[in-house]
């Protein structure tokens, strides 16, 4: 077989692979599906294809979500998962909020940090400061 017959019936094959059906493109078509099987996709590790009981499928990534996606999916799908979860959204809510106080303490003391390391090397800060001040009493 010619080397351009070979690349004319991969780009065939290729292009039918692409429209088989059952293929799924988006997750939204993936809603109110039940999963028959997650099998492991060969070659590529942590990926996998997740096929459904009425024969449709989709070709999923390997799941390596970033440190913000997990508090960010748990956000994004709170309705759904804190009726099951109620005890698990009352430890992440309060650890949010513990999250979020230290991160303003933190940035308090780099204000401070910041003002007391150039009150020297600044002698009209401490006026602007006093301006400041009493420009919010």
């Amino acid at each position: 077989m010619p080397t351009e017959d070979k690349w004319k019936a991969n780009l065939e094959k290729v292009a039918f692979t692409k429209r088989f059906p059952g293929l799924l493109l988006e997750w939204h078509a993936c809603q109110g599906k039940t999963v028959e099987t997650v099998i492991p996709l060969t070659g590529k590790q942590g990926a996998a294809v997740v096929t459904f009981t009425d024969g449709s499928y989709v070709v999923v990534p390997p799941l390596a979500p970033e440190a913000w996606e997990f508090g960010q999916a748990l956000i994004d799908a709170r309705q759904s998962l804190e009726p099951k979860h109620r005890d698990a959204y009352q430890e992440y809510d309060r650890l949010a909020a513990k999250d979020k106080e230290a991160l303003r303490s933190a940035r308090l003391e780099k204000i401070l940090g910041a003002i007391h390391n150039n009150v020297e090397q600044i002698p009209e800060l401490k006026d602007r400061l006093k301006a400041l001040v009493k420009e919010w009493t």
